[in-house]
């Protein structure tokens, strides 16, 4: 193997293989899907699109989809959360700041915050990556349920297989 750092064939694929257990990359051409049935109900009006379901590490990246305005739910995470708004806005109570489109969101780890869709958006989708769990919250910090990478597993299989995909569709998505 060359010690130096000039590569004298750069179109050259690397030539050796990778490890054994190294999991396969996803690539998926059309994260927005046209099916609707790639889209996973989370709640009324509320979606999901699943990108990456990290069981090894307990995150997983989706696409939010939404429409309804008001509020959307009131969480808190343990671990940080980034976003990215593809279409619409929408903001947390907390805070004076919209979250809108081509912008980016750092959620900073145990932050409680309620999500608000405004009346005049019709859609909005966020690409989320999400790490550790969701934990539901009333005002007062009382605990209402959570989320984590293996509900969304679990959420992704009773879906899939009701609207024909197969309960392992979601396999193509589990790291």
């Amino acid at each position: 193997m060359p010690t130096d750092r000039t590569d004298p064939e750069p179109l050259t694929p690397y030539q050796y293989p990778n490890p054994p257990e190294a999991l396969p990359e996803i690539v998926i051409p059309n994260a927005i899907p046209t099916d609707e049935r790639l889209w996973v109900p989370q709640a009324e009006n509320v979606w999901f699109r699943p990108l990456c379901l990290n069981a090894s590490q307990g995150y997983w990246m989706n696409l939010l989809r939404v429409r309804k305005s008001g509020v959307l739910s009131r969480h808190r995470h343990p671990q940080a959360v980034h976003g990215f708004v593809l279409k619409g806005r929408w903001k947390y109570l907390e805070h004076d700041w919209w979250a809108e489109e081509g912008g980016y969101v750092f959620e900073p780890p145990g932050e409680t915050h309620t999500l608000y869709v405004p009346e005049d958006v019709k859609e909005m989708i966020t690409y989320f990556q999400v790490n550790g769990v969701m934990y539901y919250t009333d005002p007062y910090g009382k605990g209402m349920g959570y989320e984590d990478v293996f509900t969304k597993i679990d959420m992704c299989k009773k879906h899939f297989e009701a609207v024909g995909l197969g309960a392992d569709y979601v396999k193509q998505f589990v790291r």
